[in-house]
Formats: C-alpha cells, sequence, structure tokens
C-alpha cells in the first residue's frame, strides 16, 4: 500500500528510533514534496506560533521556511514514545540571507496513524544566535546526517 509509512505504530525503542531518523533524513533533505508525503493528507500542525493544515499548506510551509533558513542542518533525538504517539527534541542550525546564524533548540510530541503517517505535530522551537564559528552540524549541504556525525547527546546539545 503506497499510503503506509514504515515503521508502523505501536513502536517499540527499535522503531521509533527508526522514524526519529527518518524524519530527521526527510527534513535534511530539504524536499517540501518529499517531506509532506510522511504526513496524512489533512494533517495538523503547530509549529511555533503558526497552525498548518494539510500536505498542501505543509509544502508551501517548507517551502518558506527553506528559502529563509539556509545551510539548514537538523539533528533529531527519541526523547520518548507509547504506541502510536513519539516525542523527540531537536536542534537545527542555519544562517539567514545577512549570513547571521542560528541554532534552533526544541521539542516536538507527534501523533501518527495505523499506516504511520503523521497526522498531528506540535512543535516548539526557540532560536538562538550563534556565530559562524560555534556551528557543530558539518556535513553535505543537502542529505541525511553520516552514522559518524554526533547526535545531540553527543555534542552536549
Amino acid at each position: 500500500m503506497s499510503d503506509q509509512r514504515p515503521p508502523l505504530p505501536p513502536f517499540t525503542l527499535e522503531t521509533a528510533i527508526q522514524k526519529v531518523r527518518g524524519a530527521e533524513d526527510g527534513w535534511n533533505s530539504r524536499d517540501p514534496q518529499r517531506v509532506s508525503l510522511a504526513y496524512t493528507v489533512d494533517s495538523y500542525w503547530r509549529n511555533r506560533s503558526t497552525f498548518v493544515q494539510g500536505r498542501e499548506a505543509i509544502v508551501a510551509f517548507l517551502a518558506g521556511k527553506w528559502d529563509r533558513e539556509l545551510d539548514y542542518r537538523l539533528i533529531k533525538e527519541l526523547w520518548a514514545f507509547s504506541g502510536n504517539r513519539i516525542a523527540v527534541r531537536f536542534a537545527y542550525e542555519y544562517h539567514d540571507d545577512s549570513g547571521n546564524w542560528f541554532r534552533a533548540y526544541g521539542n516536538e510530541n507527534w501523533e501518527f496513524d495505523e499506516n504511520g503517517l503523521m497526522q498531528m505535530r506540535f512543535a516548539s522551537i526557540n532560536d538562538l544566535p550563534i556565530k559562524e564559528s560555534e556551528r557543530k552540524f558539518f556535513w553535505d549541504r543537502s542529505g541525511p546526517r553520516p552514522a559518524d556525525h554526533p547526535g545531540l547527546s553527543d555534542l552536549g546539545l
């Protein structure tokens, strides 16, 4: 079934970690259309103070995000899971069109349908200005974090 997005709930420790890494890899592609396919057609988001519903709105939201947040690199880490829900903490780094660097920290709560598609996403995010010399996320411009790149806990974040 093309509308399934394994791993499916209920999650185990192993499958929750797989789901989190899959989400991280998708977002690091910076491809709004690709990312939107991990969500239900009517998925509901709260992202900071912005409310988004549906795949079309997700694509528009992400396209705008990655037009503003340049050289975006994200790391997610599993925080907790139960049944069809996963909680993650994350950090990402980016710069604006003036060359100012930021590290954004946050937490997300996810709820999945029976097909493994995310139906709800609630994200709380804070931005911290950083110097370019303070960056910690280094890998190719667009794509997944290499397996040997440290995670959040390893980086002391």
